[in-house]
């Protein structure tokens, strides 16, 4: 049996920057000879590097966007809410999921908002001050009576 080439997905995404259309192309576009991985692609906003710095993930196998375009503040800030929710889970004090879960209901999102690669400045910030809360509150012996 022939196997399927994989379409490209037709998908438009416009940069909240400075409008301008985004297009699928490699990782190394963006990283150079520092890609990690050969294989992978980001959705780049047409202005990217001369006047607009935005761009996001694709996932590897749809090709889909992994979330919404970033400038380098907000992708700095994804990556800080990121290690703040995962040390929830890696310091044991949930499980991955149940982590997810929490932080969803912490934020009143909807699952499918529930994706730090979509969140905003706002949404991060929120992340890492309730993730450093929750820790800091299991470390004080959860005194004071929050809900957590």
């Amino acid at each position: 049996m022939k196997k399927r080439k994989q379409k490209t997905p037709q998908v438009t995404l416009r940069c909240p920057y400075c409008g301008r259309t985004a297009r699928l192309r490699p990782a190394s576009y963006v990283y150079g000879d520092d890609t990690l991985d050969a294989e992978s692609f980001l959705y780049v906003c047409d202005g990217y590097p001369d006047s607009c710095g935005a761009y996001v993930g694709a996932h590897k196998k749809s090709l889909l966007p992994k979330g919404t375009l970033a400038d380098s503040e907000l992708r700095h800030k994804r990556i800080l809410a990121h290690r703040a929710l995962d040390a929830l889970w890696k310091q044991g004090y949930m499980t991955r999921h149940s982590a997810y879960i929490w932080l969803q209901n912490r934020l009143c999102l909807r699952e499918k908002d529930m994706h730090i690669g979509k969140f905003s400045d706002y949404y991060c910030d929120q992340t890492i001050r309730e993730c450093e809360e929750f820790i800091k509150w299991h470390r004080e012996g959860r005194k004071g009576g929050k809900c957590a």
